[in-house]
């Protein structure tokens, strides 16, 4: 059996972090897959060392919006096939998803949309998650596994922010959002990190401007979710905090193939 790695980041804009130096960490950790969120670019606003990677194969979905949202994923193992979205435009046009298709399971690469800027952008946001289930139900049908990470932009449960009573009508932490979550896993789906971690104090998200990192004034938003029957395949779970460079950290998990 072989192990491998998955690693999952939020950068807040690739080049951004390419040019703070943040993005040599990946060179030196090398997994074998590395899903990044919020890429903010397309691949022709980006220098080769950073879409053809030694070793790696490169995929990238972007926004139509320039400097807006976009996922990519390096890997090692070069995939089946990859698909660009859901199949529904007016979530693909926001280049949030990359679903790769290995021998023994499915990846999703998934930005999840942020509902704080208006009513509108939270029922987007619902909408958005309902359809991600619709697809990741049908394919977990084919028989196959799901592998599932990404800034999900919500803080499941009370121990995964640092102030929860204080942001219970903040997006992110709302009841329908919270109850989304519970859906979710209720269809058989697992948050690895809980089941390696069960304490405070694990957060993947801080924002800037207070200086809430230093304090650890932070939130999990960020996930990797695998299906029921995968679990025994999941040997570690892990957030890597230390790790600079964007408001998020990066996050892994270990399996076994």
């Amino acid at each position: 059996m072989a192990q491998i790695r998955l690693i999952s980041w939020n950068v807040n804009g690739i080049r951004a972090v390419h040019r703070k130096g943040a993005f040599d960490w990946f060179q030196k950790t090398q997994p074998e897959i590395f899903c990044i969120q919020e890429t903010k670019s397309h691949p022709s606003q980006l220098p080769a060392e950073l879409t053809q990677i030694d070793g790696y194969h490169s995929y990238f979905a972007s926004a139509v919006r320039k400097g807006y949202s976009g996922v990519a994923l390096y890997s090692r193992i070069q995939p089946i096939a990859v698909k660009y979205g859901f199949g529904i435009e007016k979530f693909d046009t926001e280049g949030r998803i990359i679903i790769a298709e290995y021998p023994q399971f499915y990846l999703f690469n998934i930005y999840y949309p942020n509902g704080k800027s208006s009513a509108e952008r939270l029922a987007y946001k619902m909408e958005f998650y309902d359809a991600f289930l619709d697809v990741a139900e049908s394919l977990k049908k084919t028989g196959k596994s799901l592998i599932i990470c990404g800034d999900v932009n919500t803080a499941h449960k009370e121990i995964d922010l640092a102030r929860p009573k204080e942001n219970e009508k903040v997006s992110g932490f709302l009841p329908e959002e919270r109850a989304w979550i519970d859906k979710f896993l209720a269809h058989g789906y697992l948050d690895t990190f809980r089941l390696f971690n069960q304490e405070p104090g694990h957060y993947t998200w801080w924002d800037y401007k207070s200086g809430a990192r230093e304090r650890n004034i932070g939130w999990r938003i960020d996930y990797f979710f695998v299906n029921q029957d995968f679990k025994s395949q999941v040997k570690n779970a892990w957030i890597d905090a230390d790790v600079m460079g964007s408001d998020h950290c990066p996050l892994g998990i270990e399996v076994s193939l």
